[in-house]
């Protein structure tokens, strides 16, 4: 059904009214249930889409055709041994065609044998967990396996520590930390767009289809953070031009090599502006091939979208999200602008910590799917933070 102005209007003004719960509550979340299964410490072309397929060919860049991807988040730590291989199973026998692999995980840390100068210079790649990257990956490609790369991009406390000249300061000159304790790189320093770029590249000449680019924003609660820190922005750019720029710098860098992607709050499909950590849904989705908005319902706070428990209700938020999404990349569209695919990543666990919450199966996780396809959007990636899922 499509949504009026007015109730566009209302939409955006109980948006505003929540979305500081949202981004103190639900970012934090997204990040304790990534971190969870890290030991290390651990949104385009509207309309309909091809039909699906659980064989992804090598991509084309001479081709203006792009993968119909439905994938799987692949932990590090499940990328080796008998878990790999029963992710592979479970790839082989439904619908699902990608796996998206960490190559620099929350913490920081590579977990290939990276050749890259700064990987080794700061011991990144000093507990290396996918010691046959290369191998897999062909493998992968022979079981016609879409292969995304996961990069953590600004997230990043190993760097942070090893080069403190590259981490957010303080007024005070001291490394700026997260309410986590977590030390961020700052997001406006070219070195650091080089480091990421270099490990991005490598990665996208082992064989990897596409790199996905996460916690490519700055950190939540950003007027906060704009009190207490000082950024090292010498060409006076906004945290949005920021991102942006950081994007369209390593597409034009990668090339050919890979498709690019990046990770972003699942509010931007429905906020009209960056909520403060540079996420401007317009502006990234001019830069990549694809954008893939975090649409779990837990991580929506109550009262979201009219929805009073949104974890009890996938289809709803789902539904609400990406037809916010459908309309902003029309109006760029309208606009001769170009736009990228809506990939969105969808909940396959159970968030035990949201009162009320529900058990998360097979059928919660195909609620998010329908709403989704129904609206012309047929790719996903599921996220489990053990990669254990329920989806069949």
């Amino acid at each position: 059904m499509r949504t009026t102005s007015s109730m566009r209007w209302m939409s955006r003004v109980c948006l505003c009214s929540l979305v500081t719960l949202m981004m103190n509550g639900c970012s934090a979340k997204i990040d304790e249930v990534k971190e969870e299964a890290n030991p290390l410490h651990a949104l385009s072309y509207v309309g309909s889409i091809s039909p699906a397929s659980n064989q992804v060919a090598t991509p084309s860049f001479q081709s203006t055709s792009k993968p119909v991807v439905k994938g799987i988040y692949v932990s590090a730590w499940s990328a080796v041994g008998n878990k790999f291989e029963q992710l592979i199973e479970l790839v082989e026998q439904t619908d699902l065609n990608a796996m998206v692999i960490d190559v620099k995980n929350d913490s920081g840390q590579v977990t290939y044998p990276s050749t890259v100068p700064l990987v080794n210079e700061i011991g990144a790649n000093s507990h290396v967990i996918i010691h046959d990257l290369k191998d897999k990956l062909r493998r992968l490609k022979q079981k016609h396996i879409y292969t995304i790369a996961r990069l953590v991009v600004f997230k990043d406390p190993y760097l942070s520590k090893k080069k403190s000249t590259l981490a957010m300061k303080k007024k005070d000159g001291t490394v700026w930390k997260d309410p986590k304790g977590i030390a961020w790189v700052d997001p406006f320093k070219t070195e650091v767009w080089d480091y990421n770029i270099q490990i991005a590249k490598e990665v996208a000449s082992l064989g990897f289809d596409e790199i996905q680019f996460d916690y490519v924003r700055f950190p939540e609660n950003g007027q906060k953070v704009d009190r207490e820190v000082i950024f090292d922005n010498p060409q006076k750019l906004s945290k949005a031009q920021d991102i942006a720029t950081f994007l369209h710098t390593a597409k034009g860098r990668i090339g050919d090599q890979a498709y690019i992607s990046a990770d972003v709050f699942g509010l931007t499909t429905s906020m009209a502006n960056d909520m403060g950590i540079g996420q401007d849904w317009g502006m990234i989705s001019k830069e990549v091939h694809f954008i893939s908005p975090m649409l779990y319902p837990s991580h929506y706070t109550s009262g979201i979208y009219g929805i009073k428990s949104p974890d009890l209700q996938p289809y709803a938020v789902i539904h609400q999200a990406v037809n916010d999404a459908n309309w902003k990349n029309r109006q760029l569209a309208r606009s001769n602008q170009q736009t990228a695919q809506i990939r969105p990543w969808y909940q396959d666990f159970t968030a035990t910590w949201v009162k009320p919450h529900k058990k998360y199966g097979d059928i919660d996780v195909k609620e998010q799917i329908k709403a989704a396809r129904e609206q012309g959007v047929e790719q996903f990636l599921l996220w489990n933070p053990s990669s254990t899922y329920s989806y069949r």
